[in-house]
């Protein structure tokens, strides 16, 4: 599993999950190209079939994306075989929308079981997070977790958002303050 790149560069690798959500990810895409940044999607299928253009725009856009199962599965309680055709499904409308094969997977909620991944492995890097935003938090104020996604940034940090309608609210509060904080502190954003 991959929770971080190189500590050596001064590289950053923005990710969101659960999108694409119309009036969410089309805010994040705008923040993202008024300062020339790159990140990483990992998209819900079913979000992307719902909102195939906004899928497509984020690709166009020059975007990584990233697999998150068709129906944003907890790995802990699905069946082996339901949670592999899951991914697969999800797979096929990535393709379908974007034209692109991912070769990345993100298990939803962090939560996935050894032969989960000892069979998905193969085919995509499991890629997890050493900086998450806790943006899905209720209870949490936007301005702690903007705090302590500044705190915990660093080199080559994987930095985990979600572009969904549970996050709207933090996420548009949170966000633009903290690319300007990475932008100000000489980050690069990558794609992974």
């Amino acid at each position: 599993m991959l929770w971080h790149r190189t500590r050596e560069e001064r590289k950053l690798y923005l990710t969101f999950d659960d999108g694409p959500v119309p009036g969410v990810t089309d805010f994040v895409l705008d923040e993202l190209e008024k300062r020339n940044m790159l990140a990483t999607f990992f998209m819900v299928g079913d979000n992307i079939r719902k909102h195939p253009n906004l899928a497509k725009q984020v690709a166009q856009a020059g975007h990584g994306i990233g697999n998150h199962t068709f129906h944003h599965l907890d790995g802990y309680r699905q069946p082996l075989i339901a949670y592999l055709e899951d991914v697969q499904r999800c797979q096929e409308e990535i393709l379908r929308a974007t034209g692109k094969k991912t070769l990345f997977f993100r298990p939803p909620y962090g939560r996935i079981t050894r032969k989960q991944f000892q069979l998905i492995s193969p085919n995509y890097q499991v890629v997890m997070w050493d900086v998450i935003s806790g943006d899905y938090d209720p209870d949490q104020a936007p301005e702690r977790c903007l705090y302590k996604s500044k705190k915990h940034t660093r080199n080559g940090s994987i930095v985990l958002f979600h572009d969904q309608e549970k996050t709207a609210t933090t996420i548009k509060a949170v966000l633009p303050d903290y690319l300007d904080f990475v932008q100000l502190s000489g980050f690069e954003t990558c794609t992974l």
